[in-house]
């Protein structure tokens, strides 16, 4: 009797790529955004009055909120709500967490009432950096919010299929925002007689085309549920055994695997992205260049990652070694730190710093590659958001903390000499927690060394 196999639209090949390429835009544009004030940092001295205390308050506040329990709010909605609303309130607030920023930068602003009663208190930081952080942390809260969305989304999407491939593509290109911000934000500013407000204006609407695109997945999303709920898979009121409950956080919290991926990622992503901060301005300063030579310098930072975390997303669907990716890559991380530390200031050539910026790229398409994927394996369905949203909510704990930490080292020592041995330290803390996770692996057998594509049985082919 011949069975007939239903197809869905996330079978069709040109659907399921097109509805990667709307999700991922947004998070190509969040990332423009995130770094598009990373190569003005010796601008905003000048024009601003921000100094590297301020800076690290600015760079810092983008977490703050999320920190203080959104994330975990986030999680709950994610669940409860699913990817459309979440998404399209994500992408909301990214816009108008975008627009408070762009008022705070701007020149008016700093000749309002509002700007001079921000000045009078905490001094220490301008009225201009603190309403600016005020936007950072709202487009922060949807920033990671939809960080977490779209992993869903994908896991959704790409079930039983190319998950960790197409997982590895969406931050491959979300990647390439931070390669085009560094690029294009000097370039603007240039235009516009070194103006800080036109980059962030530029990037701050690209936020708005984002919004659109995500719009119109949720479209495709709406058709994709519609073929399950017609073929019975979706059910329209879940089983109570299957619905989210607010108690299945403390769950999450219990599991020691859960534990060792979120300080494992917490401890990694700290020596990353706070480093992406400050990078343009350690290289201005180490090898005496201007800051948009160092800012282009440093733009070859996701080249390699870009190329090679689909590849290794390709890897791990097949061949699998996920906890070996993330051990290698916390290695190749502590020596590119070390490098910057004591070897780059020795040496400081521009071609020795663009290879260790791309060797660190390396690193940082292992351990995403290899982390993100290996979470569905090792958490419930029923709570993904959720757990995804809670490794978000611990990384973000060490990404709003470690900013200013570096910006209160280097004010006091003058020097980028600590800020890269702390860098390092994290690096090397990541290290021992991948054998950790080896071992738990290999004792309860999550698959995290397993291919996510599994061969078919030689019978299955024959028939």
């Amino acid at each position: 009797m011949t069975q007939t196999v239903r197809k869905f639209l996330n079978d069709n090949p040109v659907a399921r790529w097109s509805a990667l390429v709307l999700v991922a835009s947004m998070m190509f544009f969040a990332y423009m955004f995130v770094d598009v004030m990373s190569p003005l940092k010796s601008l905003l001295e000048t024009s601003r009055g921000w100094d590297s205390g301020a800076f690290g308050t600015y760079a810092a506040s983008e977490y703050i909120l999320n920190v203080c329990g959104f994330l975990i709010l986030a999680g709950i909605i994610l669940d409860k709500m699913g990817i459309r609303y979440t998404g399209i309130l994500s992408a909301s607030l990214m816009v108008i967490g975008a627009g408070i920023k762009f008022i705070g930068i701007s020149n008016w602003f700093q000749w309002t009432d509002f700007c001079h009663w921000l000045n009078s208190w905490w001094v220490a930081v301008p009225g201009s950096a603190k309403m600016a952080s005020l936007g950072f942390m709202i487009f922060g809260c949807g920033c990671e919010m939809a960080g977490t969305t779209v992993s869903k989304a994908l896991a959704k999407w790409f079930k039983g299929k190319e998950m960790a491939l197409a997982m590895g593509l969406e931050m491959a290109i979300a990647r390439l925002g931070v390669f085009a911000v560094m690029w294009i934000a000097p370039i603007i500013s240039a235009q516009f007689r070194h103006s800080v407000v036109a980059p962030v204006a530029f990037c701050g609407a690209l936020m708005v085309v984002g919004l659109i695109f995500y719009s119109v997945f949720c479209v495709m999303d709406t058709k994709f549920d519609a073929e399950l709920s017609e073929a019975g898979l979706l059910k329209k009121e879940k089983d109570p055994e299957d619905e989210f409950k607010v108690s299945d956080i403390g769950t999450i919290f219990s599991s020691k695997m859960f534990w060792i991926v979120a300080l494992l990622c917490v401890l990694y992503y700290s020596a990353i992205f706070p480093f992406q901060r400050y990078a343009p301005n350690f290289l201005e300063v180490t090898l005496g260049v201007d800051a948009a030579t160092a800012a282009r310098l440093f733009s070859c930072f996701p080249i390699l990652a870009m190329a090679l975390t689909p590849l290794l997303g390709g890897f791990l669907d097949f061949k699998g070694k996920g906890a070996s990716m993330l051990m290698l890559g916390s290695l190749i991380m502590i020596v590119c730190h070390l490098s910057f530390a004591f070897v780059l200031p020795a040496f400081p050539k521009a071609w020795f710093a663009v290879l260790l910026i791309v060797v660190l790229g390396v690193s940082f398409s292992l351990v995403p590659a290899a982390l993100w994927p290996s979470v569905p394996k090792i958490i419930d369905e029923k709570v993904l958001g959720s757990a995804y949203c809670l490794i978000f909510w611990v990384q973000n704990i060490g990404l709003c903390l470690v900013p200013l930490l570096i910006g209160t080292v280097l004010k006091a020592t003058g020097g980028y000499l600590v800020p890269m041995i702390i860098f390092s330290s994290f690096g090397v803390l990541a290290f021992l927690l991948t054998f950790l996770l080896k071992i738990e692996d290999k004792r309860k057998n999550y698959g995290l060394e397993e291919p996510n594509v599994k061969k078919k049985d030689k019978k299955e082919d024959e028939k």
